[in-house]
């Protein structure tokens, strides 16, 4: 349930920014794919897969920290 919340806000954001050119919303995007991508590596290690687990998490780890990054770098410009 959680993994299709979070792929729905994803793919809207996603569209959004696409349609509109603007990179205003590109940090929320990346903190919910970087959610998702997380959500998606603990569901692996309940299926055992412990390869692809630790994988997604090491890669969601990556995105929220490239995310907190714009972050602060928004509240910097502004």
């Amino acid at each position: 349930m959680v993994r299709i919340i979070l792929a729905i806000v994803v793919i809207v954001l996603s569209g959004y920014i696409l349609i509109t050119q603007t990179l205003e919303l590109m940090p929320y995007y990346m903190f919910f794919l970087g959610a998702l991508i997380l959500v998606i590596g603990l569901a692996e290690l309940q299926k055992d897969r412990k390869v692809w687990g630790y994988l997604n998490i090491a890669i969601s780890l990556f995105v929220f920290c490239a995310s907190i990054q714009d972050f602060l770098m928004n509240l910097r410009v502004r």
